[in-house]
């Protein structure tokens, strides 16, 4: 199993992790008038600053964690993006019982789940650092 501490199944691994805030951010970016609508289906304002910084959070930091420059910092920008994002957007608490909460309940979770994985990333780039 010695290919699975590769370097490149390291990448690959850092760009799946990142592969949601990519598109994400890619598609916000293309389609510009959709972005500021999710913002204020969300009650985010205002909305136009609000869409355009998070086309630059999430593939900035997406692009800090690929390319290892200052991966931490983008790790833990986009762990406290996830975190906040899902508090925002999957409220599943506040739906009554069904299909619509089960699914947002699900999604809450593995947003979680995300948020700890970059906790990881930063952690270990940390810890990579410190140790020379």
């Amino acid at each position: 199993m010695r290919w699975m501490t590769s370097p490149a199944i390291r990448w690959i691994a850092l760009l799946l992790l990142c592969a949601a805030y990519l598109q994400g951010g890619l598609q916000k970016a293309f389609d510009f008038p959709a972005a500021i609508a999710e913002m204020n289906h969300f009650g985010l304002a205002p909305a136009v600053p609000l869409a355009i910084a998070v086309i630059v959070l999430e593939l900035g930091a997406a692009a800090m964690i690929l390319t290892g420059r200052l991966r931490w910092l983008g790790a833990l920008a986009l762990a406290g993006f996830t975190l906040m994002a899902t508090f925002v957007a999957l409220r599943f608490w506040e739906l009554p019982a069904g299909p619509a909460r089960f699914g947002a309940t699900n999604a809450f979770f593995e947003h979680l789940g995300l948020a700890g994985g970059f906790l990881l990333v930063a952690w270990h780039d940390l810890q990579e650092r410190s140790n020379g």
